[in-house]
């Protein structure tokens, strides 16, 4: 197995520790450890080691599924990873949908072949006759994320059925990171809960705002399930016991942190099209936290203009090169207001420098 270097992280971790503002980040504003107890007792294991089985029924209730269709993990990389290690071998073949965050199609290129459907610029249209095309007698997994990393494009319903039903009709397995899903104000069914084929990764990372709990899980399937089972005693064994033990308290209250989460996405949102347009710079107005306009004039490319905007601002963004459209460029509008007027105000005087 042989991965290759995970290009946006390598691009935050050369800028983001120096740089006064992250304007790449693609979650909401993180909360609180106050608003938690946080205080689980014994630093032990979590026991059994996919988690609690009370709260894995409570999770899986979501799904309509049993309390074993259910494994938590730590995040949804962690359930990406182990969801393509449970369908996936040598001489197998994958259908991804791009753009996407880099894990969704380079870990499975690590295991099997894989084929790519790109969406259509500039309304990230997904045409699943595409998908149907690419489709092969050994494909085991068609992946997509919905809503959609880096454009903020949401699938419709439709769409999400005509891949569910493509996967069924060729014994193949739908995979859906949906870690943005409940920042829409009218959130889809999960994939998990539509057939016997679907599987669902997810996290408090994205919409919940609580990416340092690591806590995430992974719902589909029986077979698969067992076999993420059995790879996560290599890989992290169990969930965080800090995880789980906030866990449980944050869905408790759910409903107030995603209302708030989703008033702030949308204000933001507003901002960031108000900011957009003054600079006539293009966008597909996404479903979560995550803008992917085009670059301003002046500038060569996607790096050019994002090394710039780093080195005389102080401000990271994401090129859009490190997912494949080199005219682009991902903000991410999810972080405390103050912070984002701040950064849109460096954004727009390298902008103005330009023309």
């Amino acid at each position: 197995m042989r991965i290759e270097p995970f290009e946006l992280e390598r691009w935050f971790g050369k800028y983001e520790h120096d740089a006064d503002i992250m304007l790449a980040e693609s979650g909401i504003r993180s909360l609180p450890a106050a608003r938690f107890d946080t205080d689980p007792g014994d630093l032990g294991y979590v026991i059994p080691t996919d988690g609690d089985p009370d709260f894995r029924a409570e999770i899986a209730a979501r799904y309509g599924r049993s309390a074993d269709e259910v494994v938590f993990t730590c995040g949804t990389q962690e359930a990406n990873l182990l969801a393509m290690l449970a369908t996936l071998d040598d001489g197998d073949h994958a259908v991804v949908v791009t753009p996407t965050y880099q894990s969704l199609h380079a870990l499975p290129r690590s295991i099997a072949d894989v084929s790519t459907v790109e969406l259509a610029p500039p309304e990230w249209t997904l045409d699943p006759d595409a998908v149907a095309d690419a489709i092969e007698p050994n494909t085991r997994l068609v992946v997509v994320n919905n809503p959609n990393n880096p454009t903020g494009k949401y699938h419709s319903q439709d769409t999400v059925d005509a891949l569910a039903d493509l996967a069924a009709d060729n014994d193949a397995y739908l995979l859906c990171d949906e870690v943005y899903r409940l920042l829409a104000e009218d959130s889809l069914p999960p994939v998990a809960s539509l057939g016997p084929r679907g599987i669902s990764t997810t996290s408090l990372t994205k919409a919940h705002g609580l990416a340092g709990l690591r806590f995430g899980w992974l719902a589909g399937p029986p077979e698969i399930v067992d076999a993420a089972r059995r790879w996560k005693d290599y890989t992290t064994i169990s969930p965080s016991i800090f995880g789980q033990h906030v866990a449980r308290q944050a869905l408790a209250e759910e409903e107030s942190i995603l209302d708030e989460n989703r008033a702030l996405a949308q204000e933001h949102r507003e901002r960031v099209g108000e900011f957009l347009a003054a600079y006539g710079l293009d966008w597909h107005e996404p479903v979560g936290v995550n803008a992917f306009p085009t670059i301003p004039e002046g500038f060569d490319d996607s790096r050019e203009f994002c090394r710039t905007v780093v080195e005389e601002e102080s401000v990271v963004l994401a090129p859009g090169d490190l997912f494949g459209f080199d005219d682009r460029f991902r903000l991410g509008f999810g972080l405390p207001t103050d912070e984002l007027e701040d950064g849109l105000e460096r954004v727009g005087r390298v902008v103005e420098n330009a023309r």
